[in-house]
Protein backbone atom coordinates (compact mmCIF):
# COMPACT_ATOMS: atom_id res chain seq x y z
CA UNK A 1 0.00 0.00 0.00
CA UNK A 2 2.73 2.66 1.00
CA UNK A 3 4.17 2.08 -2.62
CA UNK A 4 0.75 3.44 -3.97
CA UNK A 5 -0.12 6.31 -1.41
CA UNK A 6 4.14 7.50 -2.62
CA UNK A 7 2.93 7.95 -6.04
CA UNK A 8 -0.45 9.51 -5.37
CA UNK A 9 0.79 12.12 -3.12
CA UNK A 10 3.82 12.52 -6.23
CA UNK A 11 1.49 13.27 -8.78
CA UNK A 12 -0.65 15.59 -6.12
CA UNK A 13 2.72 17.68 -5.09
CA UNK A 14 3.51 17.51 -8.73
CA UNK A 15 0.27 19.85 -9.58
CA UNK A 16 1.10 22.60 -7.01
CA UNK A 17 -0.60 23.88 -4.26
CA UNK A 18 -4.35 24.73 -4.75
CA UNK A 19 -4.88 21.67 -6.59
CA UNK A 20 -8.60 19.91 -6.02
CA UNK A 21 -9.10 16.16 -7.12
CA UNK A 22 -11.02 12.92 -6.42
CA UNK A 23 -10.18 9.41 -6.87
CA UNK A 24 -10.93 9.51 -10.39
CA UNK A 25 -8.34 11.64 -11.55
CA UNK A 26 -6.06 8.38 -10.50
CA UNK A 27 -8.67 5.97 -11.91
CA UNK A 28 -6.16 5.11 -15.29
CA UNK A 29 -3.64 4.06 -12.69
CA UNK A 30 -4.61 2.42 -9.62
CA UNK A 31 -7.52 0.17 -8.61
CA UNK A 32 -10.11 2.00 -6.96
CA UNK A 33 -9.87 0.28 -3.59
CA UNK A 34 -6.04 1.72 -3.03
CA UNK A 35 -6.92 4.88 -3.90
CA UNK A 36 -9.75 5.11 -1.66
CA UNK A 37 -7.54 3.76 1.02
CA UNK A 38 -4.55 6.19 -0.08
CA UNK A 39 -6.04 9.13 -0.06
CA UNK A 40 -8.13 8.61 3.01
CA UNK A 41 -4.64 8.10 4.83
CA UNK A 42 -2.98 10.83 3.48
CA UNK A 43 -6.18 13.20 4.26
CA UNK A 44 -5.92 11.73 8.26
CA UNK A 45 -2.04 12.44 8.13
CA UNK A 46 -3.01 16.17 6.86
CA UNK A 47 -0.86 15.90 3.42
CA UNK A 48 -3.90 16.86 2.02
CA UNK A 49 -7.47 17.94 3.17
CA UNK A 50 -10.90 16.81 2.16
CA UNK A 51 -12.75 19.21 0.87
CA UNK A 52 -16.57 18.18 0.23
CA UNK A 53 -17.44 14.05 -0.29
CA UNK A 54 -15.13 12.42 -2.59
CA UNK A 55 -12.90 15.67 -2.90
CA UNK A 56 -9.67 16.80 -1.56
CA UNK A 57 -6.48 19.35 -2.34
CA UNK A 58 -3.30 20.21 -1.74
CA UNK A 59 -4.47 23.62 0.24
CA UNK A 60 -2.95 26.40 -0.41
CA UNK A 61 -0.41 27.81 2.78
CA UNK A 62 -0.62 31.80 4.19
CA UNK A 63 2.90 32.27 5.84
CA UNK A 64 1.31 35.65 6.42
CA UNK A 65 -1.61 33.77 8.42
CA UNK A 66 0.29 30.63 8.96
CA UNK A 67 -2.69 28.49 7.92
CA UNK A 68 -4.18 26.81 4.94
CA UNK A 69 -5.98 29.06 2.93
CA UNK A 70 -9.57 28.18 1.77
CA UNK A 71 -9.64 25.65 -1.16
CA UNK A 72 -9.77 27.39 -5.01
CA UNK A 73 -13.52 26.84 -5.77
CA UNK A 74 -12.69 26.73 -9.58
CA UNK A 75 -10.19 23.68 -8.64
CA UNK A 76 -12.76 22.08 -7.01
CA UNK A 77 -15.18 22.57 -9.20
CA UNK A 78 -13.37 21.07 -12.55
CA UNK A 79 -12.49 18.36 -10.12
CA UNK A 80 -16.47 17.46 -9.88
CA UNK A 81 -16.34 18.21 -13.56
CA UNK A 82 -13.70 15.65 -14.10
CA UNK A 83 -15.32 13.34 -12.16
CA UNK A 84 -18.66 12.95 -13.91
CA UNK A 85 -17.24 13.97 -16.96
CA UNK A 86 -19.25 17.13 -17.25
CA UNK A 87 -18.06 20.03 -19.35
CA UNK A 88 -18.67 23.35 -17.13
CA UNK A 89 -18.57 27.05 -17.41
CA UNK A 90 -18.28 29.41 -14.70
CA UNK A 91 -20.82 32.09 -15.31
CA UNK A 92 -21.92 35.40 -13.82
CA UNK A 93 -19.65 36.99 -10.73
CA UNK A 94 -17.54 32.77 -11.21
CA UNK A 95 -16.51 34.51 -13.99
CA UNK A 96 -16.15 37.90 -13.49
CA UNK A 97 -14.03 36.79 -10.30
CA UNK A 98 -11.39 34.38 -12.71
CA UNK A 99 -11.13 36.98 -15.18
CA UNK A 100 -10.03 39.87 -12.60
CA UNK A 101 -12.80 42.02 -13.69
CA UNK A 102 -14.24 41.86 -10.10
CA UNK A 103 -12.17 41.63 -6.23
CA UNK A 104 -15.31 40.45 -4.46
CA UNK A 105 -14.66 36.77 -3.87
CA UNK A 106 -18.73 35.55 -4.18
CA UNK A 107 -20.51 33.35 -2.01
CA UNK A 108 -22.06 31.73 -4.39
CA UNK A 109 -20.42 30.50 -7.49
CA UNK A 110 -22.40 29.04 -10.37
CA UNK A 111 -21.25 27.49 -13.03
CA UNK A 112 -23.32 26.25 -16.15
CA UNK A 113 -23.02 22.70 -17.28
CA UNK A 114 -24.07 19.82 -19.52
CA UNK A 115 -24.84 17.40 -16.19
CA UNK A 116 -27.37 17.50 -14.18
CA UNK A 117 -28.76 20.33 -11.60
CA UNK A 118 -26.78 19.82 -8.55
CA UNK A 119 -24.71 22.18 -5.31
CA UNK A 120 -22.45 21.73 -3.10
CA UNK A 121 -21.23 23.51 0.46
CA UNK A 122 -17.44 23.94 0.32
CA UNK A 123 -16.91 25.97 3.63
CA UNK A 124 -19.17 28.68 3.42
CA UNK A 125 -19.11 29.07 -0.28
CA UNK A 126 -22.08 27.61 -2.37
CA UNK A 127 -21.02 25.84 -5.59
CA UNK A 128 -24.12 25.46 -7.63
CA UNK A 129 -24.15 23.27 -11.16
CA UNK A 130 -27.16 24.59 -13.89
CA UNK A 131 -27.70 22.16 -16.65
CA UNK A 132 -27.70 24.17 -19.94
CA UNK A 133 -27.96 24.08 -23.08
CA UNK A 134 -24.08 22.50 -24.76
CA UNK A 135 -23.67 25.70 -27.12
CA UNK A 136 -23.26 27.38 -23.61
CA UNK A 137 -20.55 25.21 -22.12
CA UNK A 138 -18.95 23.81 -25.47
CA UNK A 139 -16.19 26.50 -26.48
CA UNK A 140 -13.05 25.03 -27.48
CA UNK A 141 -10.94 27.12 -25.60
CA UNK A 142 -11.23 27.64 -21.37
CA UNK A 143 -10.88 31.60 -22.33
CA UNK A 144 -13.79 31.61 -24.79
CA UNK A 145 -16.41 30.55 -22.51
CA UNK A 146 -14.82 32.68 -19.61
CA UNK A 147 -15.15 36.42 -21.59
CA UNK A 148 -18.50 35.28 -23.09
CA UNK A 149 -19.91 34.82 -19.56
CA UNK A 150 -17.95 37.35 -17.93
CA UNK A 151 -19.04 39.93 -20.20
CA UNK A 152 -22.58 39.26 -20.44
CA UNK A 153 -22.75 39.45 -16.61
CA UNK A 154 -21.08 42.66 -16.84
CA UNK A 155 -24.20 43.80 -19.88
CA UNK A 156 -23.07 45.93 -22.60
CA UNK A 157 -23.29 49.62 -21.09
CA UNK A 158 -20.83 48.55 -18.28
CA UNK A 159 -18.33 47.31 -20.58
CA UNK A 160 -15.65 50.65 -21.32
CA UNK A 161 -12.43 51.22 -22.06
CA UNK A 162 -10.82 50.07 -18.68
CA UNK A 163 -12.55 46.74 -18.49
CA UNK A 164 -11.58 46.05 -22.36
CA UNK A 165 -7.64 46.90 -21.66
CA UNK A 166 -7.95 44.80 -18.31
CA UNK A 167 -9.32 41.77 -20.25
CA UNK A 168 -7.10 42.40 -23.71
CA UNK A 169 -3.95 42.26 -20.48
CA UNK A 170 -5.14 38.47 -19.46
CA UNK A 171 -5.10 37.39 -22.94
CA UNK A 172 -2.21 35.76 -25.03
CA UNK A 173 -1.51 36.71 -28.10
CA UNK A 174 -2.56 32.81 -29.24
CA UNK A 175 -5.99 33.60 -27.06
CA UNK A 176 -6.46 37.16 -28.67
CA UNK A 177 -6.29 34.83 -32.16
CA UNK A 178 -8.86 31.31 -31.05
CA UNK A 179 -10.82 33.23 -28.91
CA UNK A 180 -12.40 35.82 -31.82
CA UNK A 181 -12.93 32.23 -34.20
CA UNK A 182 -14.35 29.89 -31.33
CA UNK A 183 -17.20 32.63 -30.53
CA UNK A 184 -18.30 33.03 -33.56
CA UNK A 185 -22.22 31.82 -32.40
CA UNK A 186 -22.57 33.96 -29.82
CA UNK A 187 -24.73 36.91 -29.23
CA UNK A 188 -23.83 40.21 -31.56
CA UNK A 189 -23.24 42.33 -29.50
CA UNK A 190 -20.80 40.25 -27.19
CA UNK A 191 -18.73 38.92 -30.22
CA UNK A 192 -18.33 42.49 -31.17
CA UNK A 193 -16.74 43.29 -27.78
CA UNK A 194 -14.91 40.03 -28.34
CA UNK A 195 -13.46 40.98 -31.76
CA UNK A 196 -12.83 44.69 -30.46
CA UNK A 197 -10.98 43.43 -26.98
CA UNK A 198 -8.87 41.01 -29.35
CA UNK A 199 -7.62 43.66 -31.23
CA UNK A 200 -3.89 44.17 -31.38
CA UNK A 201 -3.66 47.81 -28.61
CA UNK A 202 -2.11 50.43 -30.63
Amino acid sequence: MQPIENKIISRIYGRGRGWAFTKTDFAAEFGESNIHQALSSLSKSGRIRRVCRGVYDYPQFSDLLQQPLSPDIDQVAHALGRKFNWRIQPSGDAALNLLGLSTQVPGRWVYLSDGPDRQYTIGKTLLVFKQTALKEVGFRHPKSGLLVHALKALGRERVDAAVIGAVRARLSDKDREQIPRDTRQVTGWVHDLIKKICQRAD
